[in-house]
């Protein structure tokens, strides 16, 4: 038999029914329960990539940030590659070259022979002891600046030598004897006949900036047409404040035992000095040579056998800045000036007029600054030139006309 139920029969069944499900599973609410889609699951998909993406990062980024950086190096190589042909170098190196290879034939090795005596002992007499004689065996560089065969150096190197040879690039060994000497500035001429011979250039080391690149060749501890190079690092480098006898070219080109008497060169392979000494008793960065224009004025004095003239004033200088001003007065807006400590009598400064504590104020319309920059303008002046010196004194200027003479024997080499 079939039944059929009405439609509030349906309604109150179902109602009952659900009440009798949720009866199965007391511990959840009826009302909090959600309603569930059938058949779905939460996605978490994307937070599973996102793991996936950070675990790739962690293990290739140091790798990624290499290959970065190897990118960008090989970007700069490339564009250093580009860049340097335009900037030369090459060409600059190979002019370097050619500076060597022009003064080299130039440049000589000196060797000399001193004669020395030891001191008797003072049980000489009792033990038949007698004064022992040796010899001591020098070496040093030269350089030929003519090529009837005249070649400068220092004094220091041929001082008191018996004897001294010189042995050009070649190979050639000739005696060599000295043609004069300028104590001053340690220099000395040396002659030897001999044929086939280059010279060097003199250049003008008043034209040298502090900065500009030099060369030495010589030979240091016997080996011989060594160059080194460096640069100016000073001019005007003084031994004695009080005597212009020194007056230095300071560079940094290493100058060793051998290379004294060398040539310092510049870049168009003249000779700008001639290498005298270093500071200490070891190469330490430090070089002085003597500049070419006293060495040359020298050299052209002794070649024409003339004494070697120097300008003599007759003064002691000294330099005075605003910090003298209560005992020296110095003009309106000058902070240092040359000033005048004492006058020899009779000197060229006496019969000019010049009295203590006169600031000089120009030498032949140079302006000075300082009494050292002074002593060497009046000892470069030509001996026999009347020069105009303005002093001020007592809060004026005035000019007075100095004539210059040679400055006295007793000072000469001193």
């Amino acid at each position: 038999m079939r039944y059929t139920l009405s439609s509030k029969s349906k309604s109150i069944f179902n109602t009952q029914f659900n009440i009798m499900s949720s009866l199965d599973n007391p511990a959840t609410p009826i009302a909090a329960r959600p309603p569930q889609p059938p058949g779905r699951s939460p996605n978490r998909l994307p937070l599973l990539l996102l793991l996936l993406l950070g675990v790739i990062l962690l293990a290739f980024l140091p790798v990624l940030i290499g290959q970065i950086e190897y990118a960008r190096t090989r970007a700069e190589v490339r564009a250093l590659n580009e860049a340097l042909p335009e900037m030369n170098l090459k060409a600059l190196s190979k002019a370097f070259t050619l500076v060597y290879r022009k003064v080299k034939p130039s440049v000589v090795h000196i060797n000399t022979q001193r004669e020395l005596r030891t001191r008797q002992s003072p049980f000489g007499s009792i033990f038949g002891n007698k004064t022992q004689e040796y010899k001591e065996q020098g070496e040093a560089s030269g350089v030929i600046v003519d090529e009837a065969g005249y070649i400068v150096t220092n004094l220091h190197v041929v001082e008191d030598a018996s004897k001294i040879e010189v042995t050009l690039d070649d190979g050639r060994t000739y005696p060599a004897e000295v043609l004069g000497t300028d104590p001053a500035i340690d220099l000395a001429v040396l002659k030897i006949d001999a044929a086939g011979l280059t010279s060097a250039r003199w250049g003008d080391s008043s034209n040298l900036e502090v900065g500009e690149m030099v060369w030495a060749i010589g030979s240091p501890y016997g080996l011989d047409q060594t160059i080194t190079s460096g640069i100016v690092s000073a001019k005007g480098r003084h031994e004695d404040a009080q005597d212009p006898k020194q007056e230095f070219l300071q560079t940094d080109v290493a100058i060793n035992p051998g290379s004294s008497g060398g040539p310092l060169i510049d870049v168009q392979g003249n000779v700008v000095g001639i290498n005298a000494a270093i500071l200490g008793r070891t190469y330490q960065g430090i070089s002085f040579a003597i500049p070419s224009n006293k060495a040359r004025k020298a050299y052209e004095e002794i070649r024409a056998n003339l004494p070697v003239m120097r300008g003599y004033l007759g003064v002691n200088l000294g330099t005075a800045t605003l910090a003298d001003s209560r005992i020296v007065q110095l003009p309106p807006g000058q902070s240092s000036a040359a000033v005048v400590m004492a006058v020899s009598s009779n000197s060229p400064a006496e019969k000019a007029g010049i009295e203590p504590y006169d600031v000089i104020l120009q030498w032949d319309n140079k302006p000075i600054t300082d009494g050292l920059e002074l002593t060497l303008m009046v000892a470069q002046t030509q001996v026999g030139k009347i020069v105009p010196v303005k002093i001020y004194r007592d809060g004026k200027e005035i000019t007075l006309n100095v004539e210059v003479v040679q400055r006295p024997a007793q000072l000469r080499d001193k």
